[in-house]
């Protein structure tokens, strides 16, 4: 086959199916030659998949990547960094609190921890103990500080979001909101009287608690009767 008939059959053959094999290219170029058909592979422009160890092909323009610079067809992994060790050494760089194994099988969609080992043992990336995970980060300690400062920031903010209140915060909300006075306070004097007494509790869950029990901001309120006013105990 000339090379001009090559290049033609590998853009129809890539046209057709978008990502291929080795055999897929042995079979279009009608060779057994692994030189030749990366020697046609070259002159038309070729990308090479970061999953599957590299067994997959696609041309330079196919590709559409999105903003972590990856693309897939399917299971195939496309990367604009090159394979899986560029990719994971990539992500980890760029990454603004650094990333671990479970965050990058998730986005390669592929186990990385031996390319993580190899690029600790070159010096490339750093590991950290984070919690009760490894966290990946920058060789550059500098980078690497900013980059972990991130990461704590990021996980008191997450703890914060999914916090639960407990049982006794609930009470002292409801106390703060129940206690005698013309009427229901607002939320933001509730949150002010709590964090004085020494409890720092955000707007939103005593919004959850207001919400809950069916508390308006401004409703008229009646104030709480101790058991001893009434002069004896409820039953029970």
């Amino acid at each position: 086959m000339s090379p001009e008939d090559a290049l033609n059959a590998l853009k129809k053959l890539f046209r057709k199916r978008l990502v291929v094999d080795l055999e897929e290219l042995y079979g279009t170029l009608g060779t057994r030659s692994r030189m030749t058909v990366f020697r046609r592979l070259t002159m038309v422009g070729y990308r090479t998949s970061f999953t599957h160890a590299g067994r997959f092909y696609t041309l330079l323009d196919i590709p559409v990547f999105d903003e972590l610079g990856l693309w897939f067809h399917h299971d195939a992994g496309f990367s604009l960094a090159g394979n899986l060790k560029e990719s994971v050494a990539s992500h980890i760089e760029k990454s603004p609190n650094g990333r671990t194994h479970g965050e990058l099988q998730h986005m390669l969609r592929v186990r990385a921890y031996n390319t993580l080992l190899e690029l600790v043992r070159e010096g490339r990336i750093v590991r950290e103990r984070f919690g009760n995970v490894c966290l990946y980060v920058s060789a550059d300690l500098a980078r690497a500080g900013v980059q972990i400062a991130h990461r704590r920031e990021l996980a008191e903010t997450m703890a914060e979001a999914f916090r639960v209140l407990t049982m006794e915060e609930t009470l002292e909300i409801l106390v703060e909101a129940l206690r005698a006075a013309p009427g229901i306070p607002a939320i933001s004097v509730v949150t002010e009287r709590l964090s004085v007494r020494g409890l720092k509790i955000e707007p939103r869950l005593v919004q959850q608690v207001f919400e809950t029990h069916g508390l308006v901001p401004g409703k008229k309120n009646r104030p709480f009767t101790s058991f001893s006013d009434k002069g004896s105990c409820p039953e029970g």
